[in-house]
């Protein structure tokens, strides 16, 4: 069995799904089910006897710690976080709870878990960390892409907090052992992606003919990842990665957002036109405080270290998202409707 932290997110919910359409191997599933986590993303495995959720905190490191004890996995994957860069700039402290102070706890609960276990499980243990490429700061238009050593430089609450638990993940491997690996990933898109980020967001606007708001003047540059790609990279880092080594995770399609918007435009007017191109929703508005200008990710230790590169572009990525957004529409209107109240979902927890 694996124990994966925010398995009801967009990127958990998607490892999930991929995890067990590609075998057996049982999941315990851990998230505390806030404004973002949808048990509506795991709605296929709702009667999977191999995957168990249990609705709960990373903080809790009580109930980390009886899971733990209880199912005995080989491995823990933590995606759970808070993540969206303008949420923390408004309201910073679910991002130091969570992604710190939660990082912390499930960190101790863990190397205690390890310590116990016999010489062949405590030597196959992993602690898979997911992290952000948000953490290195911004780059110039000539700058190289960040590798494994560029400095942090983090820019945003989000972008600190991340740091921080990527700094704690790193001190329990050098200080204890604990056989831990990092990922930061680039900007992730695709299905199940929660309608705040850039790209779901704007398909949500468009269909619905509202504002599609760029910030500034669009030219800031990511590069975009397709979740599926991810998922592969993490189940290849899980398998062959070496203890302590941190994995950078990029889509190798660094584009810029306002031609995201373009290429979504464009989709959605083939795919469900209108009278006037969804171009003409397209507005700018003020920057968002300390944005960053261009991020860009060398994977080439993944690839070169464990045969790992993206399979999809990004013009085959961005046509599956749009395509599926197209075919379900009833799960974004689901949560902009009432399937969740007060910044929480009512999916029941598994018991």
């Amino acid at each position: 069995m694996i124990f994966v932290t925010g398995g009801a997110g967009f990127i958990g919910s998607n490892f999930i799904l991929d995890w067990l359409a590609l075998g057996d191997e049982p999941v315990l599933n851990l998230d505390k089910l806030t404004y973002a986590g949808n048990l509506n993303n795991l709605a296929r495995l709702k009667d999977d006897p191999r995957h168990l959720f249990v609705q709960g905190d990373i903080g809790n490191r009580a109930l980390v710690a009886r899971l733990l004890e209880q199912h005995r996995p080989r491995a823990l994957l933590h995606f759970a976080a808070e993540s969206h860069v303008d949420r923390s700039i408004d309201a910073p402290d679910d991002f130091i709870a969570t992604n710190i102070n939660g990082t912390f706890a499930l960190l101790e609960a863990a190397r205690a878990y390890w310590q116990d276990l016999a010489s062949a499980p405590k030597s196959a243990f992993r602690f898979l960390h997911v992290s952000t490429d948000e953490v290195y700061g911004t780059l110039g238009p000539g700058d190289p892409a960040f590798t494994e050593r560029t400095a942090y430089a983090p820019n945003s609450p989000y972008a600190a907090s991340k740091a921080a638990a990527d700094h704690l993940v790193r001190a329990c491997h050098h200080t204890y052992g604990l056989p831990t690996l990092t990922s930061n990933c680039s900007n992730n898109y695709g299905p199940y992606q929660f309608p705040e980020k850039l790209i779901p967001l704007m398909i949500a606007n468009a269909l619905a003919g509202k504002t599609l708001p760029v910030y500034g003047d669009g030219q800031q540059v990511r590069d975009w990842l397709y979740v599926g790609d991810h998922c592969a990279a993490l189940r290849r880092i899980l398998d062959a990665g070496r203890p302590g080594e941190v994995y950078n995770v990029g889509g190798h399609n660094e584009v810029k957002n306002i031609d995201v918007i373009h290429t979504l435009c464009d989709l959605l007017d083939t795919a469900a036109p209108r009278a006037a191109s969804y171009r003409s929703q397209i507005v700018h508005v003020a920057d968002r405080p300390g944005h960053d200008r261009r991020y860009a990710v060398d994977a080439g230790k993944l690839q070169r270290e464990l045969g790992w590169a993206p399979a999809a572009s990004f013009a085959s990525g961005i046509a599956n998202t749009a395509r599926w957004y197209l075919e379900h529409r009833a799960w974004a209107a689901d949560i902009a409707s009432g399937a969740y109240r007060n910044g929480h979902p009512h999916a029941r927890a598994a018991p």
